[in-house]
């Protein structure tokens, strides 16, 4: 049986919070190029879930699946080295961040929007016929639940009754596109919808997602039927690193250049441009900052907690300065 464990799920998030962090930077300084999305937001989601899972379980994720395999125990120096594209990466540089798999963590992540439906599914199909109590987990967004692929993995993992459990990270935002304005009914509605029991949480709080999922995932194991949990996010970088929407409402004069430019298209005010910038870009609170709200829970303990923060910035510190001195070795499969 798990335990809930506060310190270590704390422990879990800020490793995951470090080491994004550090990609930002690689990626600010062209270490790591192309698109870049990170699960900044999603920790207390993410620690939740996969502190539940044990060694057998599968895990299929998006293209913002970091978080999810750096917690399940693959090796950070593997991913950082796939995302500087270096042929000792984790696919041998050739998936970036959003194209990932581990064989020996039953891990896939792809950037095709709803894929870790169909991805989830097939493992628990497999999963299924070797009669073991293993699990299946399905990372997605708000907007994949959109996508056919989504609800046909839904459908066939209530019809073949697969030990699946399907978590919606929902951060309201698909880039520009609130969820209102393209998704009908409720999550749990269309859950129920196939017969899937499910479950609603404020993904900031750790210790409610940790209830949910611990519920969830011990259902799964009893009953092998899927489960289903709706958790509401923030992106706290956006969509992806350097988002433009971000960077104008972090900067006042970026906005207003940016909302000068497009009023000539819109053909509305300043002010009702300047508005919806700022509603866009707003998506970014700290008060919805998973880390900001674990903190404020073990602030008594503040030189444990002081000790755990050393040692993990310590450690990320390590892991970059390892994949740094791999990479500069250059691109030679040695």
């Amino acid at each position: 049986m798990v335990e809930f464990d506060i310190w270590k799920l704390y422990k879990m998030m800020l490793r995951s919070r470090l080491f994004e962090n550090a990609v930002m930077k690689l990626w600010e300084e062209g270490l790591i190029t192309g698109e870049m999305h990170l699960g900044i937001g999603e920790e207390a989601i993410v620690a939740g879930v996969v502190s539940q899972l044990e060694a057998g379980d599968a895990v299929a994720v998006t293209h913002r699946g970091t978080s999810q395999f750096l917690m399940r125990g693959v090796d950070p120096v593997l991913l950082l080295l796939e995302f500087f594209g270096h042929p000792k990466g984790l696919c041998k540089g050739q998936g970036g961040h959003m194209h990932l798999f581990s064989k020996e963590h039953l891990m896939a992540a792809s950037g095709i929007v709803g894929s870790s439906g169909p991805a989830a599914t097939g493992f628990a199909l497999a999963l299924s016929y070797k009669k073991q109590k293993k699990i299946a987990v399905a990372f997605f967004g708000e907007g994949a639940i959109n996508q056919g692929m989504m609800l046909e993995s839904m459908n066939l993992a209530s019809v073949w009754n697969l030990p699946v459990l399907f978590v919606c990270c929902d951060n309201n935002w698909a880039i520009t596109t609130t969820a209102n304005n393209s998704f009908g009914g409720t999550m749990l509605d269309r859950a129920k919808g196939f017969g899937i029991e499910g479950y609603s949480v404020n993904g900031t709080d750790i210790e409610a997602v940790w209830k949910v999922a611990n519920e969830a995932v011990s259902k799964i194991r009893n009953s092998s039927s899927p489960q289903f949990i709706h958790a509401t996010c923030t992106h706290l970088e956006g969509h992806l690193l350097g988002d433009l929407l971000l960077r104008n409402n972090r900067d006042p004069a970026l906005m207003a250049e940016t909302a000068d430019s497009l009023k000539q298209y819109a053909g509305e005010s300043l002010d009702e441009v300047l508005l919806l910038l700022r509603k866009i870009g707003g998506q970014t609170k700290k008060k919805g900052d998973p880390i900001v709200f674990i903190k404020k829970k073990l602030k008594d303990e503040a030189d444990r907690l002081k000790q755990i923060e050393e040692e993990v910035a310590k450690d990320i510190e390590q892991i970059v300065n390892k994949a740094l001195e791999i990479s500069k070795g250059g691109m030679k499969n040695d």
